[in-house]
């Protein structure tokens, strides 16, 4: 039976060392006691080179050779530190890893009861690659159901559902919001005189003027055909009338040259300007439409808040 059970022992050595996976085996004092050819290979050395060395010494040659593995890290002392307190953490460890020749390994760290150590390595970069294209496929989708194709700003699912995480957050500061409505005016009339081609010109046109008037922190979006909107937090009056002239005049003063033709461009902005507190997202989008409305009704080309009509 001794001599079926070493017999069964040199025939599976035989396949460890032939093995396109590698194995390594670490005494209780962290020297390689043993690793395949597989193995010294991923580190970018001779297994003559390692056996012997102690696991720490190891990643240290690999780190001043440029072999191995990508560390995010330039400091070979931070880097030590952070795989010693990796090292012999459990019984059982397994993590992945890249080479520097943009492999991809999967480590699986065994430790007995004496302490010893056994490392089995296997390639699972095609798995990676093939990972990476299902969550960049994942973001791109994520991202189309985001953002309005034409302009490339927030759509209106997008808009509506930062500016209510927004208002939850100012809330809890009582902070002062604004609430922009911008509709271009006689639309219509471009699209009608210049096509439809030329209306998705000044419509992206005009996303990118406003978006350069804003900070990285103001939520903008088109939430409707010609129909912008712009969310302010922690704001005030001053501070609301600068951006939206700001923005009415950048759109009016730079009309639009399509086909050596130039094609005025202008908006009425209504605005509603009120504590968080009290509002909702409905009660803002309500309000600055009203206000809008009524800069229409004034002669367009204008920025109109919201204000309160009282009776008698």
């Amino acid at each position: 039976m001794a001599a079926e059970r070493e017999q069964l022992a040199n025939k599976l050595f035989a396949f460890v060392e032939i093995n396109e996976e590698g194995y390594a085996i670490f005494d209780a004092g962290d020297h390689l006691l043993y690793c395949n050819r597989a193995y010294g290979q991923i580190l970018g050395f001779d297994a003559e080179v390692l056996i012997g060395r102690t696991f720490l010494d190891i990643i240290s040659l690999c780190f001043n050779s440029d072999k191995g593995f990508k560390s995010d890290t330039d400091d070979l002392d931070v880097l030590l530190a952070r795989i010693s307190s990796q090292w012999r953490s459990d019984n059982y460890r397994l993590f992945e890893m890249q080479s520097h020749d943009n492999r991809w390994f999967l480590f699986s760290e065994i430790k007995n009861d004496r302490g010893e150590i056994l490392i089995q390595t296997k390639q699972v970069t095609e798995q990676k690659v093939l990972e990476h294209k299902l969550l960049e496929s994942r973001d791109n989708l994520r991202q189309l159901a985001l953002t309005d194709e034409l302009t490339q700003v927030a759509n209106r699912r997008c808009f509506v559902d930062s500016v209510e995480a927004e208002l939850h957050r100012c809330r809890r500061h009582n902070y002062q919001v604004a609430y922009m409505l911008l509709d271009l005016d006689h639309f219509k009339n471009v699209n009608d005189s210049y096509g439809h081609q030329a209306g998705d010109l000044v419509l992206q046109s005009v996303a990118k003027r406003v978006t350069k008037m804003l900070r990285d922190y103001d939520i903008f979006g088109r939430i409707g055909g010609e129909e912008f909107a712009v969310f302010l937090g922690r704001t005030k009056v001053e501070e609301v009338l600068t951006v939206a002239e700001r923005i009415r005049e950048a759109i009016a003063d730079n009309p639009l040259l399509y086909q050596g033709k130039r094609i005025p461009v202008t908006t009425s902005i209504g605005i509603s300007l009120c504590s968080s507190i009290a509002h909702t997202y409905q009660d803002l989008y309500n309000q600055a439409d009203q206000a809008l409305y009524q800069a229409k009704a004034n002669g367009r080309n204008m920025c109109q808040f919201y204000r309160v009509e009282h009776d008698g």
